[in-house]
Parts: C-alpha cells; structure tokens; sequence
C-alpha cells in the first residue's frame, strides 16, 4: 500500500487546517448575531494616560473629544422626549457622534412597525448586557433610528423615532438601564447606510454611540 512521505503528510494536515479556518471564516462573516463583546469593544473608548496637571477641584472640562458647549448640549437632551428634538438637535447630536466610539446594529423591525424583529432580540440582548458591564455602565449613550427609504419622510421619521423608543425601553425594562443615559434621536431616510440600496434592511437599523464615558465623565 502507497504511503505518503513526511514532506506530503505535512502538506496534506496544513491543507485540513487551511480548509477548516476558511470555513470558520466564512461562518464568522455570514455571522450569527453580534456578540456582548464585540460591543464592548466599540463602545470602550481608547485608554490614554491621565495628566498630572488636572486640577484638584471639581472637573470643570468636557470629556475628551468634546468642547465645553457639546458637552452641555447632550446633558441639556438627556431625557428629553425623542419626538421633542429639533431638526437642528438633531444634527448637532449626528456631528457630536462622527467621531465617537460607535456600532452600527443591523437591528430589524417588522415592516412598518417599531415591534423588534424575534432574530434580532439575540442582538438587543447583547447590547444590554455590554451597556450594564462596569466598562461602559453609567455612560451616556446616543441610540439612534434609521429607516429605509421607502415611505414619506414625514413617515419615516416618526417611525425611526418609534424604533429609538423600542429599543430604549427594552434596555430600561430588561436591564434595569437608566433612561437618561439614553439620548434617543431619530433619523428617517436621511442618513441611509447603503444609499445604493435605499429599500434593503440593512437601512433599518439602529446605531449606539458612547457619547460620554462613565469614566472619563466622574474624574
């Protein structure tokens, strides 16, 4: 019976192995849901030393990656009603959130409808469990609502809204979340995530970003 050599056997199991990792990455990319960690991930923001030159008094400047005035606008909107936000509110929470630790959540509703979709509460669970772990809890978070294109934007907008609330008040009842440390706002049509298909579901979703670390926000 022919038996392969050495040099062809080795050749053979990195050959298994390569086969079983492009499987696992192909598994990883079709993706189940998002897990806790992957969220905690996005929204911790990067460590950086501390400063020694910080006054001993109370903290009087804004967290880091805010001015004074941005930092006073999102204390003045929590708690606010979501339908309550100016078109002008709005857009000066979407310019505060560009560049702050942020995850889109392919989040899906029923059509026409802010009722969370059963294959997406897996997500919505992770996403309470990674906003109450000790790295992110007490942070002051945006979630935001987008819809597809199809519709009014009259109509769109009340609903991206709706879906805001849904998730809102999923977090506050299922794990005990504080509401005020969720701005919720909401975007319609207007901030499409793939403008080249303005009527697929991945436009129905909802983006959290961590406006305000609990961390940087106490010190």
């Amino acid at each position: 019976m022919f038996k392969p050599s050495a040099n062809l056997s080795a050749i053979l199991a990195i050959m298994t192995v390569g086969a079983a990792l492009s499987l696992g990455m192909v598994a990883a990319r079709a993706g189940d849901d998002v897990s806790e960690e992957q969220i905690l991930k996005a929204l911790t923001p990067e460590k950086k030393p501390l400063t020694r030159s910080l006054s001993t008094g109370p903290q009087t400047s804004a967290p880091p990656g805010l001015t004074t005035e941005q930092a006073s606008f999102v204390q003045s909107v929590r708690g606010r009603a979501t339908r309550s936000l100016s078109l002008t509110e709005r857009e000066q929470i979407a310019t505060i959130v560009q560049d702050r630790p942020k995850i889109d959540l392919e989040i899906n509703f029923d059509y026409n409808s802010s009722d969370i979709s059963t294959k997406s509460l897996p997500s919505v669970q992770a996403l309470g469990r990674a906003l109450t772990n000790p790295e992110l809890k007490g942070s002051t978070f945006v979630v935001a609502g987008h819809t597809d294109a199809a519709g009014s934007e009259d109509y769109n907008q009340g609903l991206s809204e709706r879906r805001a609330d849904a998730i809102k008040r999923y977090l506050v009842d299922k794990y005990g979340i504080n509401g005020s440390d969720l701005v919720t706002v909401g975007y319609g049509k207007s901030k499409l995530k793939d403008p080249s298909q303005p009527l697929s579901e991945v436009n129905r979703r909802v983006q959290v970003v961590n406006v305000e670390n609990k961390a940087t926000a106490s010190k």
